[in-house]
């Protein structure tokens, strides 16, 4: 049974930019199992209808700030990003003002929250730093390529974020590496992956009528980004359907982002439309149903440091998919997809095809992905590591601790050092055990009894000072 929070349950504050927290997956999923662990969870997000079923939750409170504009260009991710971080620092405070933070997790990218993280952690917080992008890399993703002045700012940004962190979840090996050349210890990294929750793929049930007529259902999922490469999958569809003539085969496109209307644009002049359904974005229930019922996956991402979340998706559901080969794709998808030259569009597209067309190897790949997703990559399993961190982080000092627990707790080290013959504390040498520092006692020793002890330094009135 989940434990209910209450006012003297830890707390953990969670700082997320990216997206609101109603349509972020992974952080509902954190703040899921942190409730139902008896944890008070406050959560610092933009603005957003989704946000409304967490609202009136037990034990959490949700603090919103208006939704940034859409950013155009590199300057309006700069001025999105300086106004999320001036927003975070005003509720964070105000989250600190109701009451004590023990944990405080930043969910990044950007990178540009050590400042705060370093005011907070003065505060009293541990500070946990959730990596789920690396900044130089998706800079060159969505620009192509980075400067020498900027790839050494994003990079010293990484330095200055590992050295205010206690502990850094990673999504992947590769996120390690690059955290330990920050500056990390080893034992301050936890790998944490996204893998989807089983019990929501299992509630999941198929849906013939989003076949939309077609013998085949290919499914891409996920968030519009630049750096997504929806404009390869566009091409590669259009390659099976006007070059390769498999007009039998509707593709689903589900989600939305920068890139949403310029995929629709895309999918006009490419004469896609019967094939191609572009529905926005979906809550996880009707996603997972076109999941039931899909007979592919696809990804077309170019980014090799990346453990995108939809493979995982894909895995779950028994779904074969084709990607790109690049270094954690192959990671987690290998023996469960097909994974080609990257940027291939052309085969790309025969690959997907020849997948469609051997229903034998379907079954094959999809049963080796669905296994490994309920072995070890679904969220049950990394829930585990993930609330282990918490749990040793936010366990108190006795200083920290009630002052009923605290009360109990001096008595006890005082009936202990009592028996055991300790000596006075170290710090104000309150008797035989000290309730107020918390400190082990000493053993009794003739320079800790009164007056043998350290003498008294004399006052410097009326003493001569020495030659």
């Amino acid at each position: 049974m989940p434990e209910q929070p209450n006012e003297d349950s830890a707390h953990v504050l969670v700082v997320v930019e990216n997206l609101p927290m109603g349509i972020d997956h992974r952080v509902r999923k954190q703040v899921n199992d942190l409730l139902a662990s008896g944890y008070r969870v406050s959560v610092v997000t933009r603005r957003d209808p989704a946000n409304a079923r967490y609202r009136d939750l037990p034990g959490m409170t949700v603090l919103e700030y208006p939704a940034p504009r859409e950013p155009r260009g590199k300057a309006g991710y700069a001025r999105e990003y300086g106004v999320s971080l001036g927003w975070a620092a005003v509720l964070s405070l105000a989250a600190r003002l109701r009451g004590r933070v023990d944990v405080v997790q930043f969910c990044q990218p950007p990178d540009i929250y050590f400042p705060l993280a370093w005011m907070l952690r003065g505060l009293g917080m541990k500070v946990v730093i959730e990596q789920r992008d690396l900044m130089p890399e998706l800079y060159a993703a969505r620009y192509g390529h980075a400067s020498p002045a900027i790839e050494s700012l994003l990079r010293w940004c990484e330095r200055r974020t590992q050295r205010v962190a206690h502990h850094t979840l990673c999504m992947n090996e590769t996120f390690c590496r690059r955290a330990t050349e920050a500056g990390a210890a080893p034992e301050q990294l936890t790998i944490v992956g996204n893998g989807p929750v089983l019990s929501r793929v299992s509630a999941a049930s198929a849906s013939p009528a989003l076949r939309r007529q077609h013998k085949f259902l290919c499914c891409w999922i996920g968030v519009m980004a630049r750096q997504d490469r929806v404009d390869l999958l566009l091409r590669g569809i259009a390659h099976i359907v006007h070059d390769l003539g498999r007009t039998d085969c509707g593709f689903a496109i589900l989600g939305d982002g920068e890139c949403f209307e310029q995929a629709r644009e895309t999918t006009a002049r490419l004469d896609l439309e019967p094939w191609v359904d572009l529905p926005g974005w979906l809550p996880e229930e009707k996603v997972f149903s076109y999941l039931a019922t899909a007979d592919l996956g696809l990804d077309t991402s170019l980014q090799g440091e990346i453990s995108p979340v939809k493979i995982l998706e894909y895995m779950a559901f028994g779904l074969p998919f084709v990607a790109f080969d690049v270094a954690e794709t192959r990671v987690a998808g290998l023996g469960a997809s097909v994974l080609l030259t990257p940027g291939d569009v052309e085969s790309y597209a025969r690959h997907v095809v020849a997948l469609l067309d051997d229903a034998g190897l379907r079954f094959e790949l999809g049963e080796t992905g669905r296994e490994r997703v309920r072995a070890d990559l679904a969220w049950e399993r990394q829930s585990t590591a993930y609330l282990g961190v918490m749990r040793r982080l936010s366990q108190r000092s006795p200083r920290h601790a009630n002052p009923r627990a605290r009360a109990a707790g001096s008595g006890a080290r005082l009936r202990a050092s009592k028996v055991a013959g300790a000596g006075p504390c170290r710090r104000c040498r309150y008797g035989t055990a000290c309730p107020r520092s918390g400190r082990a006692s000493r053993p009794r020793t003739p320079s800790a009894e009164p007056g043998l002890g350290r003498r008294r330094r004399p006052s410097r009135r009326g003493r001569a000072r020495p030659r």
